[in-house]
């Protein structure tokens, strides 16, 4: 089993702290949204559980919050840290309000084009990782009768591309396994919601990389998404992470109705065009849809 993460805050709040604070557990927290997030929560006196697999940005982060704030070293495909970093959570402060499955990484290429051990790990980080953390923290907060846990998703959750089908497959699951969830949570008075956020200027289009070698088939596809990756400059990205963390708060905050929160112009207008898209499939195919069910028989009971 690996050692525990050691951690960065040593002043702990006790079980059942102030009662206008939440904890949070963040994932993902030392770069982009989730750094966003992390330093919102913060200002805002709420604690957070910061975890990322490099303690570097995290260290510097909790060091100005020393009574708020955990820095844990934690994988999330790895399931001993992933154990060991909720437990050091549950010590330190009592119990885990939020868990913010932010972590997420991407690579770009064909259906055809990607290796195996590439698009496997996208489903290993952004699918199979939160799905093991809400296993960790859903018993936690069952037993305290409160918690929230926010997937971040993506507008390619919703609206797949080409060159980047695999995070999007792996962005489709995670949507239906949290329109799933909340409907198991809420009756128990617990909560569950999707994150959409479109191009946010998090510094991503450094990170992300293709995987494969490129097929001449492809080049007006994976091709041309690779020569546009090329040409993209910060302000192509319309997003502001700080913004963003400032809507996650406020709808955790003070919007329990909401499940599925779009962030970004673009997001905006690709998800509604979606919605369109489909929409006139719908209609255009009610007919059909219709006629393939047994002559006389009732309606469907879900």
């Amino acid at each position: 089993m690996s050692p525990k993460p050691d951690p960065v805050a040593e002043t702990s709040i006790p079980a059942g702290g102030r009662n206008d604070t939440r904890t949070w557990f963040i994932t993902g927290a030392s770069s982009g949204l989730g750094r966003a997030l992390a330093e919102t929560v913060l200002t805002r006196g709420d604690r957070a559980v910061l975890a990322a697999r490099g303690m570097e940005g995290l260290r510097e982060l909790a060091s100005g919050f020393p009574a708020q704030a955990l820095a844990v070293a934690m994988d999330v495909t790895d399931r001993a840290q992933r154990a060991a970093a909720v437990d050091q959570a549950l010590a330190h402060f009592g119990g885990i309000d939020v868990l913010v499955n932010n972590a997420g990484i991407d690579f770009l290429g064909a259906i055809e084009e990607q290796r195996e051990e590439d698009y496997r790990a996208q489903f290993e980080v952004n699918f199979f990782g939160p799905v093991e953390m809400i296993r960790l923290v859903l018993p936690g907060m069952r037993a305290r009768g409160t918690g929230t846990i926010v997937n971040m998703s993506s507008m390619d959750g919703l609206c797949s591309l080409p060159a980047n089908g695999y995070y999007s497959a792996s962005k489709f699951a995670l949507e239906g396994l949290t329109e799933a969830l909340w409907q198991e949570l809420q009756p128990i008075g617990l909560r569950a919601l999707l994150v959409e956020p479109g191009s946010f200027r998090t510094g991503i289009e450094q990170r992300t990389k293709f995987s494969g070698e490129p097929i001449a088939a492809y080049a007006a596809t994976s091709g041309a998404f690779r020569d546009l990756m090329d040409a993209l400059a910060p302000d192509m990205f319309p997003g502001d992470p700080a913004r963003a963390a400032d809507a996650i708060h406020e709808v955790v905050a003070s919007q329990p109705s909401r499940h599925w929160v779009v962030l970004g112009s673009d997001a905006q207008r690709r998800i509604q065009a979606k919605v369109a898209l489909l929409q006139a499939e719908l209609d255009a195919g009610e007919k059909m849809a219709l006629s393939t069910d047994y002559p006389g028989s009732t309606k469907a009971v879900l």
